[in-house]
């Protein structure tokens, strides 16, 4: 087991005071056997009221309204959370029968959201590597691993050359990016490939085999591997995310498990800072000070919104995180 205790600071600049902000967050961690929330304290800019419910996923979610003018927004969430290792499938069963067993549940209410997709630009040349890697030859379990191997050693981690709204298609054209992209990709050709996958939001605890997506939410796979269930695979790092991994949020994409998001009223420019820290104890030195992730967007959707606001609109979207 280990136990972390993370603090993720999410602030909002603007440049003149906006009014009646709404925001929805996916901050809660997941409870289960393998994840523990051993405490939660979320501290947010004039202390609103935060009410919660459980969405179509399962996930817990929080909104709050902030009606008074201001022009900064600080949401901060601090987390005490022990994480257990996930005993990794022994893939005994016949391979034949695994794959019968996914054709089975393919279109089944409870896995149809994480095998359905739509043909994109790049889907020919994933439907060439499945057949170039002999995934179908594999078990599901193997071949999840496969693909997770191709993206890390096909695709450039690097930060800068993408956004939050950065398009599956951008990513595969790329061959680089951040956790984001690289769990995109590897959520499409998953589902190619017949396996159930969904996106998973979280944080990275960082050890000496897992380096990357440090300094701000995470983001990985979940497959479901038959008769066993789901398990967690890390295309960032090139890993099956298990105990250094704390999970959020898990949906169909990043638009299910953003950390956070809203809107308000006010024709703004606005910078948005985002910074994660993970310790191992209360009282150590942090283990991991995440550089801040910083964002300015003089012309985005508060600009072209000023149409809009000549019309008599003036809602405005808040930003949101692209995951490290």
């Amino acid at each position: 087991m280990a136990t972390f205790f993370i603090k993720h600071t999410t602030k909002y600049n603007y440049n003149a005071p906006v009014i009646d902000g709404a925001t929805l967050t996916r901050l809660h961690p997941i409870n289960d056997d393998n994840q523990k929330v051993i405490s939660h304290l979320i501290s947010i800019t004039n202390n609103p009221f935060i009410e919660s419910f459980i969405d179509f996923y399962n996930n817990r979610v929080g909104t709050f309204m902030v009606i008074e003018p201001h022009d900064e927004l600080n949401i901060i969430s601090e987390v005490e959370v022990v994480t257990s290792p996930k005993l990794i499938p022994d893939d005994s069963i016949e391979k034949a029968v695994q794959w019968e067993e996914l054709k089975r549940i393919k279109n089944t209410i409870d896995f149809i959201d994480f095998t359905a997709h739509k043909p994109f630009k790049g889907s020919q040349e994933i439907t060439d590597v499945i057949l170039d890697l002999m995934l179908k030859t594999k078990s599901p379990f193997q071949a999840v691993l496969a693909i997770c191997e191709y993206v890390y050693d096909n695709f450039e981690y690097k930060t800068g050359v993408t956004n939050v709204k950065t398009s599956l298609e951008e990513a595969w054209e790329l061959k680089a990016g951040v956790c984001q992209d690289f769990t995109n990709v590897m959520l499409r050709m998953v589902k190619m490939l017949g396996i159930p996958a969904r996106y998973v939001s979280g944080y990275i605890c960082p050890n000496d085999e897992i380096t990357r997506g440090t300094g701000a939410t995470h983001a990985w796979i979940e497959a479901y591997i038959p008769f066993y269930g789901w398990l967690g695979f890390d295309p960032t790092n090139h890993a099956i995310a298990n105990e250094n991994h704390v999970r959020l949020a898990i949906g169909r994409d990043y638009g299910d498990c953003s950390p956070v998001k809203g809107v308000f009223k006010g024709s703004v420019e606005a910078e948005m800072q985002v910074t994660v820290s993970v310790k191992t104890n209360k009282t150590e030195n942090t283990k991991q000070v995440a550089p801040e992730v910083s964002t300015v967007y003089p012309s985005n959707s508060y600009k072209r919104s000023l149409a809009e606001k000549e019309n008599g609109g003036s809602q405005q979207q808040q930003q949101q995180q692209q995951q490290q």
